[in-house]
């Protein structure tokens, strides 16, 4: 068995229940998570080469979908790739996560209140993304949390109707660096996901300020979880 099919011995330890639903993701996106776990868990270090060739022989694969996943980790400032030498591991920054979250604040923070004003959000899709969410943080799925995360707060996003504040809070590499959050050692999935919950109350209620402010609270909530000052710290 490949190193995708069993996640492999040296990627970090998925939490029970993880790999049934790890096997369904995207073959992309399941070396993207792996490659994450690597970086973050120690196992390439600051400075080493990533070898496309090597990496797609070790997890039984071709070189295309390593290379999209390393062009993913890139935008997240991850990885480096330097012209006519190759990819490279880059210092993971905790301070360039919590800016990204500051930022993430910002824009979520309008679109909430632009959204409850016109009452343009579909409640019922948002309780539905946080009921998904708390299920997989039941199962340990942290890729089944953030995906519906990701989904909940493109919701929000969306329904404000802003393009250009849309377009703004997509360039931010959402679903990378939420990932890259949720694999911080001893974090509760649960009360990720349930933090979720007074967003859609707050919505529902029809409050702009209110949900504004709820929703600008809930990534301050993420500014302050512990994340990664470099690799394999």
């Amino acid at each position: 068995m490949n190193q995708l099919g069993k996640i492999g011995s040296n990627v970090a330890a998925e939490p029970d229940g993880h790999e049934a639903a790890f096997v369904n993701i995207p073959l992309r996106q399941r070396l993207k998570e792996a490659l994450l776990r690597r970086i973050l868990g120690g196992h390439y270090h600051p400075g080493e080469r990533l070898v496309e060739l090597r990496i797609a022989q070790e997890f039984g694969t071709s070189q295309g979908p390593v290379r999209e996943a390393l062009r993913e980790l890139e935008a997240t400032g991850l990885v480096t790739n330097l012209p006519r030498r190759g990819t490279y591991v880059a210092e993971v920054m905790g301070d360039g996560l919590r800016e990204i979250y500051a930022v993430r604040g910002a824009l979520e923070e309008q679109a909430t209140r632009t959204a409850t004003a016109k009452r343009s959000c579909d409640l019922a899709l948002l309780q539905h993304e946080v009921d998904m969410m708390h299920a997989a943080a039941l199962a340990a799925d942290t890729h089944g949390v953030v995906e519906h995360s990701v989904k909940f707060h493109r919701a929000i996003m969306q329904a404000a109707g802003n393009r250009l504040l849309l377009n703004i809070w997509q360039s931010l590499q959402i679903e990378t660096r939420t990932t890259i959050t949720m694999l911080v050692e001893g974090l509760d999935l649960v009360e990720i996901a349930d933090s979720h919950q007074p967003i859609v109350d707050a919505i529902a209620s029809g409050d702009a300020e209110r949900a504004a402010c709820v929703a600008r609270e809930h990534q301050e909530y993420f500014e302050r979880l512990p994340v990664p000052t470099r690799t394999g710290s």
